[in-house]
């Protein structure tokens, strides 16, 4: 195998074929138009017929039914680049003998044509969250590109851009949400909570300060459409930094119990004492969604990796992203609630 040459463009020498440096120019504008948002055309009949359309249940699905899902999700392949719109409900590792993302890419790489060049997954989020996989088959290219997020996060270069639905407006449209968070073992399952303030003694045992921006996209039906960049990585981030918001991201059956109501205002519940449960909408956002109390405790979590950048090789160079079409769900909800981007 040749050497990976990345050079900042992160595109590789293994198995190159000519001219892929040029195309990879335009390859951010070639994944923004490759795909439509699904759900983004009219629907066919009541939006109550369909509560969550296009949501997959991978737990159900063979492992040559998911490699079928994965191989339809691939938004583009350049060199040793493969970029996929993850379903929601696919965990990316997992158990011994369990179906995840990372089980299944020896047959997705023979599938995508690659041989034995197998691929690896080089960015990717929970299992919860739906959104962009970036995936590669060379192990230099892999290497380079983790190299260069941990960079970005050192930096707070914000690389990951997230969409979320949140049931609550945030006070602010926009700004910063800093936390201290460790991973706690909570009735048989590692949840995160906040801390503060840390001491020198969390930071050692565990503890990690967090920090995301976010910004308010749209407004509508008491929720938001908001716009996430975190700026260091842990686990369920995301939804924990809104729930502080007292905005719990739509569909989060984990951490929005946290989240009190007293005459209709909003408080923090003690992290370490509120058990998850489903979430809980009230009569009027329930009216908005067309659901039922029953399908509301099905909903999935609106959170989606929906653009990825990387790195360039001039600064004066046009930036390499990548994009996720929202899936149809988040669509339908968006249209629902009367949320539109600007």
């Amino acid at each position: 195998m040749r050497g990976c040459s990345v050079l900042g463009r992160v595109w590789c020498g293994c198995g190159q074929t000519p001219g892929i440096h040029a195309a990879a120019k335009g390859f951010g504008t070639e994944a923004r138009h490759h795909q439509q948002p699904q759900g983004s055309s009219k629907q066919s009949g009541p939006l109550r017929d369909q509560p969550f359309p296009g949501l997959l249940q991978p737990e159900n699905l063979s492992r040559e039914e998911l490699v079928d899902v994965l191989r339809a999700a691939v938004l583009d392949q350049k060199g040793p680049l493969v970029t996929l719109n993850k379903p929601q409900g696919l965990p990316v590792t997992g158990k011994p003998g369990e179906l995840t993302l990372l089980s299944v890419l020896p047959e997705l790489s023979r599938s995508l044509g690659l041989g034995e060049q197998e691929l690896q997954v080089v960015r990717a989020s929970g299992k919860e969250t739906s959104g962009l996989v970036l995936l590669s088959s060379c192990p230099q290219t892999a290497s380079r590109l983790q190299k260069f997020f941990s960079h970005s996060r050192r930096t707070q270069r914000p690389i990951a851009t997230y969409c979320a639905v949140t049931n609550g407006i945030p006070a602010t449209t926009e700004g910063k949400i800093q936390a201290a968070l460790k991973l706690e073992h909570i009735d048989g399952v590692n949840l995160a909570v906040p801390v503060k303030p840390p001491s020198r003694k969390d930071i050692l045992e565990g503890v990690k300060r967090t920090l995301s921006h976010f910004r308010v996209m749209a407004t509508g039906s008491g929720c938001a459409l908001v716009q996430l960049q975190p700026l260091t990585v842990f686990p369920s981030q995301l939804q924990v930094h809104m729930v502080l918001q007292l905005c719990p991201v739509l569909g989060d059956h984990t951490y929005s119990a946290r989240v009190g109501t007293v005459l209709g205002q909003r408080f923090l519940l003690p992290a370490e004492s509120t058990k998850p449960r489903k979430q809980v909408l009230d009569e009027a956002l329930l009216r908005h969604l067309h659901l039922t109390p029953s399908q509301a405790a099905q909903l999935p979590l609106h959170l989606h990796l929906h653009r990825l950048h990387l790195p360039v090789a001039r600064p004066t160079a046009a930036p390499i992203e990548f994009l996720a079409p929202l899936p149809s769900y988040f669509s339908r909800t968006l249209q629902c609630l009367g949320l539109h981007q600007p």
